[in-house]
C-alpha cells in the first residue's frame, strides 16, 4: 500500500533539511501510540533509528535503516527502510523528500508498507494516513506556512 502526503512550507529546502533532526523527529510523534526514541543516528545512508511503540498492554520495537540520501539543487531526500518491524508490518519504506519550490519548499512523505495480510494492510492504511497527516501542522509551525 502507498501513502503520499505533501506539505508546503515557507523555508528554503536546504534550511528545512537542516531542521530534519532528532528534535523534529520527537515532535512528529503522534499521541498514540506513545513513542520512545531509543536510537537516532541521523538521516544519512547507514544511519539507524530505533523506536519503542507503547500500545499500553504491550510494546513493540521498530528499527529503520537509512538506505539512501541525496542532495541536489532541487531537493533533498532520504529513505528509511524497516529492518526490525512491529508484528503487524512485514515491509516498510519511507522516502522523505524536501523539494525546492517557488515559495519555499514542499515536504513530501512517500510511504510504502505491507502487512502479512491484505485485509490487515487495508485496516492499517487509515491509521497510518492519520498519523502522517498529524505531521502537517507541525511542519508548518516549525518551517512556516
Amino acid at each position: 500500500m502507498k501513502i503520499n502526503i505533501e506539505t508546503p512550507v515557507e523555508q528554503d529546502y536546504l534550511k528545512v533539511k537542516e531542521g530534519f533532526n532528532e528534535s523534529l523527529f520527537t515532535k512528529l510523534s503522534p499521541p498514540f501510540p506513545p513513542v520512545k526514541l531509543l536510537r537516532f543516528d541521523g538521516s544519512k545512508k547507514g544511519d539507524l533509528v530505533t523506536l519503542e511503540l507503547n500500545f499500553i498492554f504491550f510494546k513493540q520495537k521498530w528499527t529503520s535503516e537509512i538506505t539512501e540520501d541525496k542532495t541536489t539543487d532541487q531537493e533533498f531526500y532520504f529513505v528509511d527502510k524497516g529492518v526490525a518491524l512491529p508484528f503487524f508490518l512485514k515491509e516498510w519504506q519511507h522516502k522523505h523528500r524536501i523539494i525546492k519550490s517557488e515559495k519555499g519548499s514542499i515536504i513530501r512523505d512517500e510511504i510504502t508498507f505491507k502487512s502479512g495480510f491484505f485485509l490487515l494492510s487495508m485496516l492499517l492504511y487509515p491509521a497510518l494516513f492519520v498519523q502522517f497527516m498529524y505531521r502537517k501542522p507541525i511542519y508548518k509551525k516549525i518551517f512556516g506556512g
